[in-house]
């Protein structure tokens, strides 16, 4: 993806602090019973509850993340399960450090 749609994606409040959830998702999360969370990652449900919005509003983030090169989803029977997708990022970070 462009850097710029990766800046527009970072735009959001919200879309930054799904993203530092899961960094570290154990601290940030409860158990799963299907998925582990560092693994498989966490599952949209989860991070939609935390966010304090509904399972569309959330489902809209994560897209725009994903399509940002910056998460990853899993499916796992009828859930999708997020994690950050680090070299991704680094390949960003690269990037927008090479313009600097």
């Amino acid at each position: 993806m462009t850097p710029d749609f990766t800046l527009r994606a970072l735009a959001s409040s919200r879309r930054r602090q799904i993203l530092e959830w899961l960094k570290a998702p154990t601290r940030h999360f409860p158990p799963q019973v299907d998925g582990d969370l560092v693994k498989d990652g966490v599952c949209g449900c989860f991070i939609a509850q935390k966010l304090g919005v509904s399972q569309p509003t959330a489902s809209e983030h994560l897209k725009i993340l994903g399509h940002a090169g910056l998460i990853r989803g899993k499916r796992i029977k009828q859930w999708t399960f997020y994690k950050r997708d680090e070299a991704g990022i680094r390949q960003f970070k690269k990037t927008v450090l090479s313009k600097i």
